[in-house]
This record gives structure tokens, sequence and C-alpha cells, in this order.
């Protein structure tokens, strides 16, 4: 359902300007040539990870009323084994009261991107992200954008990344801008989170209008294998429905 538009998944970006490159082929090599990039262009459109949010961290490790008020501030404590999973990586803080504590995700995600900086991320998310900045950015069309620097900023189970993921993917259902995630990595998840919650009707109706009908049949097999109990999942099982006559039972 994603698509696959070279046009698209290779768009120009942003970056310092180069002199073209341009190269004579045979018909042979321009195949080849071809092929390849629909290869690269496969793997530019792999789905990201789509995960539920994590659950907090409220471990209490000790608490030393000894070291109450000695010091005015928090201690943050981080093992930078280089080889250690950030996952994994152990990390505390003290705080003033003299509690030691497993540290919350967001001062671990801080703190990690301080020792192991990754590029493009931030130490504290851009404004960009906040929801009253969020209509600025849809009402210019910019969703793919800002999917791809959240893809950056965040880890896929943080609040932050699903909450900005669910934002821009009801923008889009809302007003039908469907196409403007259609060929990136991010049409897989939109999919996912509208039949889940069962608002695939605008979805559905786009694919049929744009004569995508293999599509429009994955959408409904997709939606009949998530909601097995629904009436069209019932009488397209009984009746063995594939292709368009799927598609009617459904709608």
């Amino acid at each position: 359902m994603t698509g696959l538009d070279l046009q698209k998944v290779f768009k120009p970006i942003k970056q310092e300007a180069e002199p073209p490159e341009y190269k004579l082929m045979t018909e042979l090599q321009l195949e080849e040539a071809t092929r390849h990039a629909v290869e690269k262009a496969r793997e530019r459109l792999e789905m990201p990870p789509v995960l539920s949010e994590r659950e907090p961290i409220n471990d209490i490790l000790s608490e030393d009323k000894i070291l109450d008020g000695i010091e005015p501030y928090k201690y943050v404590f981080t093992d930078l084994t280089y080889d250690t999973p950030h996952r994994e990586r152990f990390i505390v803080v003290r705080e003033t009261n003299g509690v030691l504590r497993k540290a919350t995700w967001e001062e671990r995600d801080r703190m990690i991107q301080i020792f192991f900086p990754r590029e493009g991320r931030e130490i504290a998310p851009p404004p960009l992200f906040k929801d009253e900045n969020l209509m600025n950015v849809f009402c210019q069309d910019r969703h793919e954008e800002l999917l791809n620097l959240c893809l950056t900023q965040f880890e896929p189970d943080s609040p932050d990344y699903i909450r900005v993921h669910h934002r821009t993917y009801d923008d889009i259902d809302k007003h039908a801008k469907y196409d403007l995630l259609r060929s990136t990595r991010h049409f897989g998840g939109m999919v996912w989170y509208l039949v889940n919650r069962k608002k695939t009707d605008g979805l559905l109706m786009d694919m049929i209008q744009r004569d995508l009908l293999d599509d429009a049949t994955s959408l409904v097999t997709l939606y009949h294998m998530l909601h097995p109990d629904c009436q069209s999942a019932k009488n397209s099982q009984e009746h063995n429905l594939k292709g368009l006559d799927l598609i009617k039972v459904h709608i």
C-alpha cells in the first residue's frame, strides 16, 4: 500500500550544491541502474517501528537520610561503558534529600545524548514538537518533514514520539491528505493507526478514487485481520470474497 514513486523517494533535499554528474549508459546498464535505484528506494521506505508507550521508571534504590541537605543539587551518575546498549545502561540520580533512584526516561535520554550524541538530535526537544506549534507545520503540508525530525529526536516508544505521530495522522485523515505520505516510510504507520482505530473510510475512498484497487483490497484485508468480529469480515469469510467484491461488502 505504501507505493513506490521513485521521483518522490529521491526528491531533492536541502544540502550543499554539487555539480550534476552525467553518465552515458547502454540499455543494459540503464536497466541495472534502475534496478539498483528500486532496491535503494525500498530500503528508504522501510517502516519505522510502531511500539507501545514505555512504562514510567519510578524505582527507588535507597533512602540515605544522612545525606539529606548536604548538597543543594542532585547528581546524575551514568555508566559510560562504550559497548553497553543504551537501553541497558545504568543511570541513577542522587536527590538532595538523600534518595537514590533510577533515572526517568527523560533523564536517561538527556544524559545519553550528552555522552553519546546522535547526529540531528538535540538535548532538549525543539519547540516545533509542542502541540501549539504543530498546526503551523500542518498548514504548510510539512507532515513528512515533521515525522522525519520526530524519528531523529525521540525514541519510538516515548510519549512525545507517539503523540506527534498520532497528531499528524489525525490531521492527514481530517483533511484527506493521504498522498502526502504515500511513497514514504511513514505511510504504513499511518495505515496501521487508522485501521486500529477503525477510521479507514476516508483512506479507502481516496484509494478507490485514485484507482488503487489492489491497495484498497489490502486495506480491507488488514482491517478484517485486526477486527475479525466486524460484519464485513464475517461476510467475506463466509463467502470467500476477494478483490472488488471484498471492497463492496466492506463499504
